[in-house]
């Protein structure tokens, strides 16, 4: 069901995209791996409370979200994950992590991380943990119109600075 919402809004746009069927994947790594794509490919949508506000913070899969970086991008005091319980009642057609970057289809704005922006193509979750959507990302770009700032790095950067 959410995910032919997703197709029916998908197709109204006009853009071209794939859509991916694939062995159940829950994590961003196993979701790139079973669709065939890198994970510097592969968006991840991460739910957060900035202050008062609710973002979807969207990066590489091979990436983690910096909160510092994140902070200051989103000019705030305070970021956490939204709780499963949170994220049931915002995304009520979606299975618990698999929620679309499509923020416009939920109020939600987005951020990405800058890293993405390098990609042609990128790779996302269709509502479920069985179907992706694969587009280029100068279209998503254009669906989302999202704020594009650099709040992510490679796991072993955050690594490298706790030495």
């Amino acid at each position: 069901m959410a995910t032919s919402n997703l197709i029916q809004y998908l197709d109204g746009t006009g853009v071209n995209y794939q859509l991916l069927t694939h062995v159940p994947a829950f994590l961003a790594h196993d979701v790139a791996a079973v669709t065939h794509v890198p994970d510097s490919e592969l968006a991840k949508t991460l739910v957060i409370k900035a202050d008062n506000s609710r973002w979807l913070a969207v990066l590489r899969a091979d990436y983690r979200l910096n909160d510092r970086m994140l902070k200051k991008a989103l000019s705030v005091k305070h970021v956490q994950l939204l709780s499963e319980d949170e994220l049931t009642s915002l995304f009520p057609d979606c299975e618990i992590g698999a929620m679309p970057p499509l923020g416009n289809l939920y109020s939600v704005p987005v951020i990405v991380d800058k890293s993405l922006v390098e990609d042609e193509e990128i790779v996302f979750n269709a509502c479920t943990h069985t179907e992706s959507i694969k587009m280029k990302f100068k279209d998503f770009e254009n669906l989302v119109k999202p704020k594009i700032a650099d709040f992510a790095e490679p796991p072993h950067a955050a690594e490298d600075r706790e030495w």
